[in-house]
């Protein structure tokens, strides 16, 4: 129960301190980003679980390859959060690839979420997002060096539709 605290608290301390430097698009050295109503680690059975993603074994391993950055699209507040998924977790790709929708300091529900990677040999693949509590995440191989496109294409309640995209790098 004490680690499951500690974990917690590191996980607050840590995104309160990212999001206070004012970085919208940086490099997050293996920590989650969020209150623990919007981190995907929250939605985790802590306790019983065999292989747990969000322990601290689990985050040392993904310090290469995770970032956060924003976009804002038709007023829209788009984060995107990419990161290497733990060993156990892969069987949709090597990372992780998430966004959360916010208007007014408000999660937006979406009706829709597809993604597009398009990978730096110009491949590129869709796959829909599953929600998965505020954010919409999906899997994606982006292992090979170099810029991977991503791409969002989301349906809001309202039926209109929003395109918002970053660039991913990896080493």
């Amino acid at each position: 129960m004490k680690k499951t605290m500690l974990l917690v608290a590191g996980l607050l301390l840590s995104s309160s301190l990212a999001f206070a430097q004012g970085e919208e698009a940086h490099h997050m050295n293996g920590h989650m980003h969020g209150d623990m109503g919007h981190n995907p680690c929250s939605m985790q059975a802590m306790e019983g679980m065999q292989h747990n993603p969000c322990s601290m074994d689990s985050m040392k391993d993904m310090k290469e390859g995770t970032f956060l950055k924003k976009e804002v699209v038709d007023g829209y507040e788009v984060s995107f959060h990419v990161m290497k998924a733990p060993e156990g977790m892969k069987h949709g790709g090597t990372h992780h690839v998430m966004i959360k929708v916010e208007k007014n300091n408000q999660i937006i529900s979406l009706q829709a979420v597809n993604s597009k990677v398009t990978h730096p040999n110009d491949n590129s693949e869709s796959k829909m997002m599953m929600k998965m509590g505020d954010w919409y995440m999906v899997g994606y191989d982006l292992n090979h060096a170099g810029d991977h496109e991503i791409m969002v294409l989301f349906k809001t309640d309202d039926g209109k539709k929003h395109f918002a995209g970053v660039t991913y790098f990896n080493q």
